[in-house]
């Protein structure tokens, strides 16, 4: 995008006045949420160690764990607004009487209400993306909005970090849950005007035999097993270094709680960086940038025992972050090479359950390893996590990942087209995964108007005509797609595509299509724009 359509775009989301004061809240949340955490842990680190840290971050993760599933579920069954706003409430007072318990030296009374604001927490980003795209006025917005959230979203562990590592130093962590209820209370503020919108959803059954048949596809496929066991690896190492930024800054660095803050900030920076790596394992093979990702990891943990000093140490949270970064995405893409389509969206579901659970077990593991082994055994133990997994699963993961087919043909025309030109690059690759080559002799017809559509096309090579009534329309080529309007609108097909010349066309099934293109607000706004613009200049 360039830079004036930049400016362009922009003044259109600060000209819509509810996106603008939900992209708002979702700031100050996102700060609110990385800073509160890390203060959290510095608190019951000071109030019982790492084993009182660890059990209060446990408290907080299960309850978020169990209730993330029915937030999402009220979004789609209920007004996202009253979610959203709701919950934003309910982080507001459960921060405030955190910090209030704080002050009056009721520690236990603050690891409740911690664990009350954090299982509010969960309600915050399934209610902004059903709330969205009901706000939105054009693509434009929504895209605007997108590109927005998602650099607050990668930019916020490094600015809580910051402000928490701040606060910390001059006040101490009842200093943190101030500033932040204070500013959490903008939230209910911001989104509590605007107006309820009901989404429709599933019921709690469907959610719940959906669960179960992840989990018997999960157990009864041994790559999918791998593969999930991976990536809950990485919340359980992810976990850990929540707990670690503690351990480091006093105990290895000797500074004060603060420093734990500045060194969440180089695992985010770490983070960020990384998404430069991993936009250019699109359409490759991920079993080397898998165990090199484990690589850097493991060594960069295992160097933290070394009591190195202050700025290797820092550079060690940053390899780890980024690391642990490459490490997620390319185990996630791979996952999507293997689980069959129909099943992705309930696998991934199920996945940040385990994910989350992974979180709580880093948790207790160093909480463990520090008892048992101290600072040192704690590092030791964490790196060796890692290889072990490696010896346990490396065979069938480099084996797995040759087997997988990688359409590097299929992820370039889909990408040149306009449709999906703002799709993240892993889920263009996993409809690429979907496609099904076609090819047409000149005069064949591909699409008869009045038929019944189910599949999307687009164009790889050749010269289709789309008429109607027998009146020519246009003319498409490479780059173009034709399909989307009866998929979209749920209608016959309202044109004949017929073949000029012989070509070749990418089918993708009805199913993966609308899954991709309405899962993602900024896509669905884009592809209802086209199929809109279609239909106004058909006879």
């Amino acid at each position: 995008m360039d830079a004036p359509r930049s400016v362009m775009v922009f003044r259109s989301l600060l000209g819509n006045r509810p996106l603008t004061r939900v992209a708002l809240a979702y700031t100050i949340f996102i700060l609110t949420e990385y800073a509160v955490w890390i203060a959290m842990i510095v608190y019951a680190y000071q109030r019982g160690g790492v084993g009182v840290a660890g059990a209060v971050v446990l408290a907080q993760l299960i309850p978020a764990a169990l209730f993330a599933p029915l937030a999402a579920g009220i979004a789609d069954r209920r007004s996202p607004v009253l979610l959203l706003g709701g919950g934003y409430v309910v982080q507001a007072l459960g921060t405030g009487a955190t910090a209030a318990a704080m002050a009056a030296d009721l520690p236990w009374v603050a690891y409740a209400a911690a664990a009350v604001a954090s299982t509010a927490v969960t309600t915050t980003r399934p209610a902004q993306a059903a709330l969205l795209p009901a706000l939105a006025r054009t693509p434009q917005q929504l895209t605007a909005a997108n590109v927005a959230l998602g650099w607050l979203e990668s930019g916020a562990q490094v600015l809580a970090g910051v402000l928490c590592g701040v606060l910390i130093g001059l006040t101490g962590p009842a200093g943190v849950f101030v500033a932040c209820a204070a500013l959490l209370a903008l939230g209910p503020l911001l989104v509590g005007t605007l107006r309820p919108v009901v989404t429709g959803g599933e019921s709690d059954a469907g959610q719940l035999a959906d669960l179960l048949a992840s989990a018997r596809l999960v157990t009864g496929n041994a790559a999918v097993r791998l593969l999930v066991s991976l990536i809950t690896a990485v919340g359980v190492i992810i976990g850990a270094v929540d707990l670690l930024y503690v351990v480091v800054a006093v105990d290895v660095l000797g500074r004060g709680e603060e420093w734990a803050g500045y060194l969440n900030t180089a695992f985010g920076v770490g983070s960020m960086l990384a998404g430069v790596v991993t936009a250019l394992l699109v359409g490759r093979r991920l079993g080397r940038p898998i165990v090199l990702a484990a690589l850097v990891v493991t060594a960069a943990v295992a160097s933290l025992g070394a009591h190195t000093g202050l700025v290797p140490t820092v550079a060690y949270f940053g390899l780890i972050g980024g690391g642990l970064a490459v490490l997620n995405v390319t185990a996630r893409t791979l996952l999507q090479r293997t689980v069959p389509v129909h099943e992705t969206a309930r696998v991934f579901g199920l996945l940040e359950g385990l994910f989350m659970a992974g979180l709580a077990v880093g948790t207790a593991l160093v909480s463990g390893l520090q008892t048992a082994f101290g600072t040192t055994g704690t590092f030791v133990g964490l790196a060796l996590l890692l290889p072990l997994a490696g010896l346990a699963g490396g065979r069938a993961l480099f084996r797995l990942d040759s087997e997988a087919r990688v359409p590097v043909v299929e992820i370039a025309l889909l990408r040149s087209l306009p449709l999906f030109a703002e799709l993240p690059l892993p889920t263009v690759e996993g409809l690429a995964q979907t496609v099904r080559e076609e090819r047409l002799s000149a005069g064949t017809i591909l699409l008869r108007e009045g038929d019944v559509g189910d599949a999307y096309y687009a164009i790889a090579d050749g010269e289709l005509e789309v008429s109607k009534h027998g009146v020519v329309l246009r003319h498409c080529r490479r780059g173009d797609g034709v399909g989307e309007i009866g998929l979209l609108h749920a209608v016959p097909r309202t044109a004949t595509v017929t073949a000029t010349t012989p070509s070749t066309v990418y089918a993708l099934a009805a199913e993966p299509f609308l899954a991709a293109v309405t899962g993602h607000v900024a896509t669905g706004r884009l592809a209802l724009e086209i199929a809109q613009k279609r239909l106004e200049t058909e006879p």
